[in-house]
Order: C-alpha cells, then sequence, then structure tokens
C-alpha cells in the first residue's frame, strides 16, 4: 500500500519515543497514522513496546474482512427449523456424546463449579467449532481487528478489542504467531472475541496460560465461566423463555441460534 516502505520507521518510532498521554485513534483516513495511534494506546493500556512493534509494524487493512462485515445482517434469515435442521445433526450428535464420556471428569468438576450443565457445554463447543476440529480461523486476528477498528462504523468496539488481543500476547497466553481467528477476530475453540477472552479466561488445566485455542479444560472452563458471571443460575432450566435463557444472551444475541443451543442440548440427554 502506498507509504508501507516508510510505515516500520514511523510505528517503531512512535512507539518508543511516545510519552504522552494516549489518545483514542480517530477512525477512518489514513490507515498508518490508525495504526501509529493505536500502537499509543495499546502501550499506554500496558503492553510493551516489543509487543506493539511485533504485532502493528506492517499491518494492512483486510478487504475480505469489511466484505464479510457487511453480510453479516444475512446470517440469521432462516426460520428456526430450516437453521436447526442444518446445525443439529446426527453426526455431531454422535461426536458430542462421546466427547462427554471422554470428558466426564472434566465435565462434572466445571459444572460444580459454574452451575452451567455439561450438555450446554457440549452444545456450544459443538456448535461453534466441531468441538475443536473444525475451523477455528486462521486469519490475523491484529489484521483483522485493525481493519475494523479503522473502519468508522464500530471502531470504538474494535479498538478496544485489538488492544484486547495485543494483551493476550502481552500476557503470554498466546505467541503472536498463534493469534489467529475468524473473521471478526473470534478466537479458539468456542470463539471469544479478545476482550471476553481477557475477562473471562481460565487456566483450567494450571499451566499458567489460558489457551482457548488448544486446552480443552481451559476452553470448557472459560465457556462456563462467561456463563456464571453474567447470572447463570444453576440448577434451573434454560430453554426459552428463563433466566438462563437470557443470561446465554451474552454468549450470542440472536435468539435463534440460542433456541439452537437449547435443541441440542436437549437431544444431548436422549
Amino acid at each position: 500500500m502506498k507509504n508501507q516502505a516508510r510505515f516500520l520507521g514511523v510505528v517503531v518510532a512512535a512507539v518508543v519515543a511516545f510519552s504522552a498521554p494516549a489518545q483514542a485513534a480517530k477512525c477512518g483516513g489514513d490507515f498508518n497514522t490508525f495504526i501509529n495511534a493505536m500502537a499509543r494506546e495499546a502501550q499506554a493500556a500496558g503492553v510493551s513496546a516489543q509487543v506493539v512493534n511485533q504485532a502493528l509494524s506492517g499491518v494492512t487493512p483486510d478487504p475480505a474482512v469489511l466484505a464479510f462485515d457487511k453480510r453479516q445482517r444475512y446470517t440469521f434469515r432462516k426460520g428456526f427449523e430450516e437453521y436447526a435442521r442444518t446445525r443439529v445433526i446426527p453426526a455431531r450428535i454422535k461426536r458430542a456424546k462421546s466427547l462427554m464420556a471422554k470428558h466426564a471428569l472434566l465435565l462434572s468438576r466445571i459444572e460444580q463449579r459454574s452451575g452451567v450443565p455439561k450438555e450446554l457445554l457440549m452444545a456450544i463447543w459443538t456448535l461453534e467449532s466441531d468441538n475443536g476440529t473444525g475451523d477455528i480461523g486462521k486469519m490475523s486476528v491484529v489484521r483483522t481487528l485493525a481493519t475494523l477498528a479503522h473502519d468508522c462504523r464500530r471502531t470504538e468496539l474494535f479498538q478496544g478489542e485489538l488492544i484486547a488481543a495485543l494483551q493476550i500476547v502481552q500476557r503470554g497466553d498466546l505467541a503472536l504467531n498463534d493469534l489467529k481467528g475468524a473473521f471478526a477476530g473470534e478466537l479458539g475453540q468456542t470463539q471469544f472475541l479478545p476482550s471476553s477472552y481477557i475477562k473471562y479466561g481460565v487456566d483450567f488445566d494450571g499451566n499458567g496460560h489460558v489457551d482457548l485455542r488448544h486446552s480443552v479444560p481451559d476452553v470448557l472452563a472459560s465457556t462456563a465461566n462467561l456463563l456464571k458471571v453474567n447470572g447463570w443460575q444453576a440448577g434451573q432450566p434454560f430453554g426459552e423463555g428463563t433466566a438462563n435463557f437470557q443470561v446465554m444472551r451474552e454468549w450470542n444475541r440472536s435468539e435463534l441460534y440460542r433456541k439452537t443451543m437449547v435443541l441440542f442440548a436437549e437431544r444431548l440427554t436422549e
């Protein structure tokens, strides 16, 4: 892109030399100028100059991300029956039941701590990534979020997500080259946005890191923790019209998707 040759030096200089309070990055306009402002914001939020430089030097906007984002309003135009029929399928149910048996002790421990039923956790894990066997995203989360943050429609949201993504690297939870995700910057086997990764992530395998790409204990415990923190009522139903169904809105605001989660969980009890 234009001015790319000078960009690396500009970012490094901006990050290393900057000492004044950070100011909000202005969306739109020159992308390099925007990234330099985000570099300052990230460092003010506690991200080291080394991490900021490694992550943001040379980053370019991704037009495919913007194109996908603008198509999202059409995602849930299908009715519930049609949508669920393509997602709650025998092969998925069979695999989920097998994994429930394999991870029975782990799921029991998580359910005792969070109150979230194992069937619902398995439903989420299956629907989001086919239990980690599906595509959990191969796109650079930093590039994706920088692109969405530069676009002015939801810049405040995605500026925060970009800084959170850099904080994940800063904490040592994921290496920068492992910070891969989907078209909105979602990460891991149950597709957490970086801010949720920071807020709800649980190191359940005890290795000192929250790894939502590779660690099944961390994935399932973090998923349950999101629901627990947002008011999950242990031992209570979670079907449509219940308080827990409303709590599930923190997972996905689409009522159709939440109904599909409930249906999948119900099939796991049969």
